[in-house]
């Protein structure tokens, strides 16, 4: 699922596809969407995005002289499981492109799409922010930190730290794999209580006599868990792209996967939390974990040699191997040697006749197991 990092990267997208193009016409729909319509039309306008949290806003201006006469329109777009935003030939839409801005003449026309496949993903209209989120976690740190240490009291900071952190209310922006990689990083266990975790950051204090420049190396050095939920976003907006994607797909998604140290990685384990998703962890899971649920550890995967360096190992001259009594039995009843006609049979199909004996080998030789398909979870 789309989280902070990825709404950042997706404002960026526009901004930078939509610098210099006008826009023109109807906002369309897909008939299939059952998000509203966008009842906005103008001869010139232009489309620029900003985003916060797990939200992005949209804004349609028009420019001046436009008609009809058009009041600037914001939307908010949740992108749910699967949403994003593309910018395409105007006749060469993708399938689940669910809402189409159009490029005004002269030049090509273009379509920037609004792609949903799982058609999870919602848009509002009036440009406001989901009231209850808090602050975000990548633009405003110091109100986020604020808000969670003020809040502790909250029956949220009951459960276990894995949970806490998708509670938008406190860490707007952090979704599944975030949480999976702040809590490895800093060796905490998924299911430990969050007010325990977080109870000790009210006591951090830096020492004053730190110059400024020494401080931020401090924090820098030995992040805590709050500063991780700004940092470690901050570090997938850095390496560009689209952020998290599937396994296999687009080279976009490349430097993400190599990026991720724990979730979904071989070698760690998986338990579900209270509500079903996914949380990866390494050790030990914590004192809350689910009752009666085992956790399951990703196996690593063994590269499979290729089949061009795969030789037979030829028998050796100086010692026939050794046969089984019920083989000497069996190869005793074979003809000694292939009759004529099943060789001309095997020549004339094009194949080398093959002996009953060399037949057995082979058969006996175990098939190499086939590799198992990397998996991400999609919790």
């Amino acid at each position: 699922m789309p989280e902070g990092p990825e709404l950042q990267l997706a404002s960026h997208f526009v901004n930078e596809a939509c610098e210099g193009l006008v826009f023109g016409g109807r906002v369309e729909k897909s008939a299939v969407s059952r998000n509203p319509e966008v009842p906005f039309e103008s001869s010139a306008y232009r489309i620029s995005a900003s985003a916060r949290g797990k939200e992005l806003r949209l804004w349609l201006r028009p420019l001046p002289g436009a008609g009809p006469c058009q009041e600037p329109l914001a939307l908010v777009f949740r992108f749910g499981m699967t949403g994003s935003f593309q910018l395409v030939p105007g006749d060469e839409l993708p399938r689940h492109a669910h809402l189409r801005f159009y490029t005004a003449p002269p030049g090509p026309r273009l379509a920037l799409c609004f792609v949903d496949v799982r058609r999870f993903g919602h848009w509002e209209l009036g440009g406001e922010w989901q009231p209850g989120r808090g602050p975000c976690v990548l633009l405003e740190y110091e109100q986020f930190r604020e808000n969670v240490l003020r809040n502790l009291a909250d029956k949220a900071f009951d459960r276990p730290i894995c949970e806490a952190l998708l509670d938008q209310r406190f860490f707007n922006g952090i979704g599944n794999y975030l949480r999976a990689e702040i809590l490895f990083r800093l060796r905490i266990p998924p299911f430990e209580q969050a007010r325990t975790v977080l109870e000790a950051l009210r006591q951090r204090r830096p020492s004053p006599e730190l110059t400024l420049s020494q401080k931020v190396k401090a924090k820098l050095q030995n992040p805590d868990l709050l500063e991780l939920c700004h940092l470690v976003p901050k570090e997938v907006v850095q390496l560009g792209g689209k952020g998290y994607g599937p396994v296999n797909g687009e080279e976009d998604f490349v430097a993400f996967r190599a990026w991720l140290r724990c979730y979904g990685v071989p070698g760690m384990s998986s338990l579900q939390d209270r509500h079903g998703r996914t949380m990866w962890f390494q050790g030990d899971p914590g004192p809350l974990a689910p009752k009666g649920r085992k956790s399951r550890k990703k196996k690593l995967q063994e590269p499979q040699p290729d089949p061009v360096y795969r030789t037979e190992d030829p028998p050796s001259p100086c010692k026939a191997p050794a046969r089984k009594p019920r083989a000497k039995k069996h190869l005793s009843k074979m003809p000694a040697q292939q009759p004529p006609q099943a060789a001309e049979e095997g020549s004339r199909r094009g194949q080398p006749a093959v002996s009953g004996r060399r037949k057995a080998r082979k058969k006996a030789e175990p098939e190499p197991p086939p590799l198992e398909p990397e998996v991400v979870s999609a919790s």
